[in-house]
């Protein structure tokens, strides 16, 4: 690297990406101490030293009602940057998912000379293809999370190179029965792991949904039930929506991964948790609410039939989908009753789930990618 001190930025505007990228600061902070990093994220960077200009991943929203009324919020934010982007010139802008919000900064980014490279990029193969066309105006480099997601890129005249999914850096090997042993399970119990999702808005939706569907469950079934709370809510705000439970539950905090691992089904929000409970072959059934406003924007958006990543990454039906108007506490329970009730369903599950884990990578895609990063920064004149 040549011997001036470079700046990043470092743009994430969701839990996940403000753990992608806490964990891609702490791989440049090792290759090149020197260099420093600001940005826009949350806690996951701020502990691994970026300077944050905005604390946006506390501020995801879902939905088209949700976003409109955040959209003064938002453009104060990109204001703001552009003003501090101005002032600071980072040697390059790196985004981290957050696609509405970060590529509207590209352009910002673009226009003053900044190179813009994208980390975890849009996922134009499911959802608004035609993004391509502004990535090859404003950003200069891409790094996929999945193999297949190049071909994509063909004649855009952007530098595309696949280095793996950042999840892969945070997804342990860890059996069923050692996730049983650390939850305390026994081993012949059936076990119900409920992951109802990492923001507010999702929680305010799903958990009354998650609760018809045990009451459901319950009157047939000696099942186990197992909340895996997200380190984004408290267990003050999930405590008053259980009250009314009619079945006990338990709920766990920071034992994601062990509530997936030891389960014998899951009931999962569609999202980023999916792909995690792919990679331990657990069976699921993905479900999700949103308004009806967002439902008819996404039916005439989206270029894929199914929106669970299995799903999506299978490029058929593996899991079941239970989405808006399907997505009913009956229908959920009902759901989850026959599959508890199929074992030969649950095994064609996992079998499904395990051709999907070569599609997420080897670990070390935080430390590939900084090298590459910081090899592109260092290339500039």
């Amino acid at each position: 690297m040549n011997n001036t001190r470079p700046d990043l930025w470092l743009l994430a505007g969701e839990a996940s990406g403000d753990r992608y990228g806490g964990r891609l600061a702490r791989a440049l902070r090792s290759a090149a101490p020197e260099v420093r990093l600001w940005g826009v994220g949350g806690r996951e960077m701020a502990l691994e030293g970026v300077e944050l200009l905005a604390p946006l991943a506390d501020r995801a929203v879902v939905g088209v009602s949700e976003a409109v009324l955040s959209l003064p919020f938002f453009w104060r934010i990109l204001r703001r940057l552009g003003e501090e982007l101005r002032v600071r010139r980072p040697r390059a802008v790196i985004l981290i998912d957050f696609p509405e919000f970060n590529l509207q900064f590209a352009k910002t980014a673009h226009r003053l000379g900044v190179p813009v490279i994208y980390y975890v990029p849009p996922q134009l193969w499911a959802w608004r293809r035609g993004r391509i066309r502004m990535m090859a105006r404003v950003v200069s480099h891409v790094f996929t999370v999945f193999p297949f997601e190049g071909s994509l890129y063909e004649g855009a005249r952007i530098s595309v190179e696949s280095l793996g999914h950042p999840l892969r850096d945070f997804l342990p090997d860890l059996s069923r029965d050692e996730a049983r042993d650390r939850l305390g399970v026994s081993g012949n119990a059936v076990l119900l792991g409920l992951l109802p999702g990492s923001r507010r808005g999702e929680l305010r939706r799903h958990l009354p949904l998650l609760l018809m569907a045990l009451r459901r469950i319950g009157q047939e079934h000696l099942v186990q039930f197992m909340l895996a709370l997200a380190p984004t809510i408290s267990r003050q705000e999930i405590q008053s929506g259980l009250a009314s439970a009619s079945v006990p539950i338990r709920v766990v905090e920071g034992q994601t991964y062990e509530v997936m691992a030891a389960s014998d089904l899951l009931l999962v929000a569609s999202g980023t948790a999916t792909l995690e409970a792919a990679w331990f072959g657990t069976p699921m059934v993905i479900f999700y609410r949103v308004s009806r406003t967002t439902t008819l924007l996404a039916r005439m958006l989206l270029t894929v039939r199914h929106v669970g990543l299995p799903n999506l990454l299978a490029g058929r039906e593996i899991v079941p989908e239970l989405l808006d108007k399907a997505a009913t506490g009956e229908r959920l329970g009902q759901v989850a009753m026959d599959l508890i009730h199929d074992p030969r369903a649950l095994e064609a599950q996992r079998k499904q789930l395990g051709k999907l884990r070569p599609l997420i990578g080897e670990p070390g895609v935080a430390e590939r990618a900084a090298r590459r990063i910081l090899e592109l920064v260092d290339d500039r004149p």
